[in-house]
């Protein structure tokens, strides 16, 4: 039986990360060049992207809890006893799985829809955001729901997010070759590169899920350590009569008034902010500050490095948690970025390889801390289950709605970030002359002297952010309480009642 297990581990772990990395290989590729794309290419007016990014704000708000909703609404049930045959636990599974064979492809298809122009840049520019976000919300709904459906322990789902974050950092390296394709003046090469990702992230989430889903049909149920005691208890599982399921009035209540949940959605949506801030405008910071000083190689490879580096370091950081716990491996990287970004700020903007330094690592500490929060939500979901005495932990709709308060930092982080820009530079990039609206400051367009002062401004923009976001979630963070003595009593309250699948 133990061989078993260990073999039935490796394989669902194995299972897991490949879909990790078939969204990588596409997601970050929409994340760097997207904006630059609409704006330098398509050429897209200021109010058709003003109203773009509404309609994305509003959807993206609620398209996180709406698809967890419709998930998971029929575990609100409430029960005295959690005496549940071990099937139910499988049949969550098995739905996650289900939803990722065909979201996972579908998310594909819509990615491709970006690059290729097939109406007004408006239009184009809203329906294909509010497409793809949709699809990608069920993917890593689904995805990261399973983290917490397929193992209760810590040590368990540390070794989920680690395959996880083993198979996303292969997946980074998507962004090293995009670098070499990606031309304003000629796109044929990069939109034949999307395409090529497309099909094989197409073809990867079905394979993968289907054999996720294979596996667990075959063997998962010998992995459990349970005996025939389950079928006399039977009489103890509460059936449909003895159930209480609370509506979306009664969960929102209870949510609300867990305050751990409460803190971190704020200190998240400061994170989700902070991140796509660094990816939208990574092309600006390396064409701007380091400009001509370094080759398109090296811009390639910085960017790769960037993109890689904070999966590649989740493998540590997740190392650390198991030996401290996420809380303090969180609270140090938000000291870090802190410290790293006021260095930066008091060396000023002319030192070449401190700059180079300092875009890179941003990214990796922003970016390695959004990799741990996985966990966090996994405990929040444990809480959950344990305070209000469900049935079965309700993964989807934690998942869904700590993303209700925090994905609108995706959508505020290039609005806030342009109207800073233009406040810091003097520079309206929708109101560029003679030159294709671009996110970089043309020679012809104004004197050095402008140039300077642009490029002063977003040196301002790339320290002052990191800077009041650190500061910010410093503060909230040491707010959260569900660590130490508290998260032990949720994790024995749990394993005493639940079962691991993993």
């Amino acid at each position: 039986m133990t061989s078993l297990r260990c073999r039935l581990v490796g394989r669902v772990e194995c299972y897991y990360g490949s879909m990790a990395f078939f969204q990588t290989i596409i997601h970050n590729i929409f994340l760097l060049y997207h904006v630059d794309l609409f704006v330098s290419v398509y050429k897209i007016d200021k109010m058709s992207f003003w109203v773009g990014e509404t309609i994305f704000l509003i959807w993206n708000s609620l398209n996180d809890p709406l698809f967890g909703w419709l998930s998971d609404k029929q575990y609100l049930s409430r029960s005295n006893n959690h005496s549940e045959p071990p099937s139910s636990a499988l049949e969550v599974v098995t739905n996650r799985l289900n939803a990722l064979m065909y979201t996972g492809p579908l998310m594909a298809v819509s990615f491709v829809l970006f690059w290729f122009p097939w109406g007004y840049p408006g239009l184009q520019f809203a329906v294909c955001l509010c497409l793809y976000d949709g699809f990608l919300t069920m993917v890593d709904l689904h995805h990261s729901s399973l983290l917490a459906d397929l193992a209760v322990s810590a040590k368990e789902r540390t070794q989920l997010n680690t395959m996880s974050s083993f198979f996303s950092a292969i997946g980074s390296a998507s962004v090293f070759f995009s670098y070499s394709v990606w031309s304003k003046e000629n796109l044929s090469s990069f939109r034949i590169f999307c395409l090529c990702l497309a099909v094989f992230a197409f073809l990867g989430f079905f394979i993968a899920a289907n054999l996720m889903k294979h596996e667990r049909t075959r063997s998962l149920k010998k992995s459990f350590s349970y005996d025939d005691s389950w079928s006399s208890r039977s009489d103890s599982y509460d059936g449909p009569g003895q159930a209480v399921k609370p509506g979306i009035v009664t969960f929102v209540s209870q949510l609300s008034k867990q305050r751990n949940f409460i803190w971190f959605t704020l200190m998240n949506l400061i994170q989700v902010f902070h991140c796509h801030f660094n990816s939208n405008f990574f092309p600006l910071f390396l064409e701007n500050l380091l400009g001509n000083s370094v080759s398109s190689s090296f811009g390639s490879f910085l960017i790769g490095i960037s993109f890689l580096a904070p999966h590649v370091n989740n493998l540590f950081f997740l190392e650390l948690c198991k030996r401290y716990g996420v809380y303090t491996v969180i609270q140090i990287l938000f000291s870090i970025k802190l410290a790293l970004s006021l260095f930066m700020f008091f060396m000023g903007p002319n030192n070449l390889w401190l700059l180079c330094l300092f875009i890179a690592s941003n990214r990796v500490f922003t970016e390695g801390t959004c990799k741990l929060l996985n966990l966090v939500i996994s405990d929040l979901v444990d809480e959950d289950y344990v305070l209000h005495n469900r049935k079965r932990a309700v993964s989807a709709l934690i998942f869904g709605s700590t993303a209700l308060l925090s994905k609108p930092g995706q959508t505020l982080a290039p609005l806030i970030g342009m109207w800073l820009l233009a406040m810091q530079t003097g520079h309206d990039i929708f109101q560029t002359s003679n030159k294709i609206v671009s996110l970089q400051l043309g020679d012809g367009e104004v004197g050095p002297s402008a140039h300077e002062q642009y490029r002063q401004g977003c040196f301002n923009l790339l320290v002052y952010i990191p800077i009041l976001c650190a500061v910010v979630q410093i503060a909230v963070w040491s707010q959260f309480k569900l660590h130490g003595h508290r998260l032990r009593w949720v994790k024995s309250c749990r394993t005493g009642t639940d079962h691991s699948l993993i």
